[in-house]
């Protein structure tokens, strides 16, 4: 099953799981210009499980439509359409901008949602010169009933992006708590539930061949104890690129020049405990470099990450290999 365009792929284990004791059941929609997805091991309750998911597909997708840009009735479209330095935005936008502020501290400062602006620049300008913008700082004043006071600066635009993806999938799974084993797929950021004794395994696309594995992770639970989370996201160079005269441009801008990512990482893959958090961490990943990136993530703790370099490396954290498919 392929999980929309950013390259991860949910594959059915077949050790530890008894084949006849689960029912995949997957159900899909589009969101956000991608794929949302959940998958659920139904035992017995096939027909609960489909119910359950289009309950799920269907709340979120809401969510979503609020988040969008490309979405001109979208309550995103219109904060940054809004001219005043402080706008009042509704409880779902608002948990959003926060999941992105956590995105910002979590990836130390390299996956930023206030980059539209340096990034349609890169879409429409064949020689957009690298800026270093002013300084971007905005903040959240809560309201009642869960609604915030967005405060920036003028002009100030946001682009959740995959972070809306990842506080999607997190949140989806949190509406599915009588399925101890699940799978939520927001276009390739996965919020993952393992369920006692059972496993999940993901296949990240290798961006070079077509069909082809760069890696098999082994996500479960042990059969003592309570479900396990887990989080993976994958970003990489290899999608949203696009050629400009003599020059390959990509959609990950580096916050710290305003332009697309100078980077030898084609693609990162992260597993942690959250899809915001490894949505962020993969991201960020790229845009620092390999070796900056593996820092990065030595630092936040991951459960796991695979990166591969322009140079064909694949590169992996030493915890990664408790996770590898045999």
């Amino acid at each position: 099953m392929i999980a929309g365009d950013r390259m991860v792929r949910i594959a059915r284990a077949k050790r530890q799981v008894p084949p006849a004791a689960i029912v995949p059941v997957s159900v899909a929609t589009t969101a956000m210009g991608g794929r949302l997805a959940v998958h659920l091991a139904a035992a017995p309750g096939e027909a609960r499980a489909r119910r359950d998911a289009r309950r799920v597909l269907a709340r979120v997708g809401r969510w979503a439509d609020r988040l969008s840009r490309h979405l001109e009735m979208s309550e995103l479209s219109a904060l940054n359409a809004a001219q005043l330095r402080s706008v009042t935005v509704g409880p779902t936008l608002a948990a959003a901008l926060r999941a992105g502020a956590e995105a910002a501290e979590t990836s130390e400062g390299l996956a930023d949602i206030t980059l539209l602006d340096a990034r349609l620049a890169a879409e429409r300008l064949p020689s957009a010169a690298p800026r270093v913008t002013e300084p971007r700082r905005w903040s959240l004043t809560s309201g009642p009933r869960r609604t915030a006071v967005v405060h920036r600066p003028p002009g100030l635009r946001f682009d959740l992006g995959g972070v809306a993806k990842g506080w999607l999938a997190d949140r989806a799974i949190e509406l599915l708590p009588s399925w101890p084993s699940a799978v939520v797929d927001a276009d390739g950021d996965l919020a993952v539930r393992c369920a006692p004794g059972r496993l999940w395994a993901v296949a990240v696309d290798d961006p070079r061949t077509d069909g082809a594995s760069l890696a098999i992770l082994h996500l479960s639970a042990p059969r003592n104890g309570w479900p396990v989370r887990w989080g993976v996201a994958t970003s990489g160079t290899s999608v949203h690129r696009w050629q400009q005269g003599d020059c390959v441009r990509h959609h990950l801008i580096d916050p710290r020049t305003g332009a697309p990512a100078v980077t030898d990482v084609v693609q990162a893959t992260v597993v942690c405990g959250s899809a915001l958090r490894a949505e962020a961490l993969a991201k960020a990943a790229v845009i620092g470099g390999s070796a900056e990136g593996l820092a990065l993530l030595e630092r936040a703790g991951v459960h796991g990450a695979v990166i591969l370099t322009e140079r064909g490396e694949t590169l992996a954290l030493p915890q990664t290999l408790g996770l590898l498919a045999e």
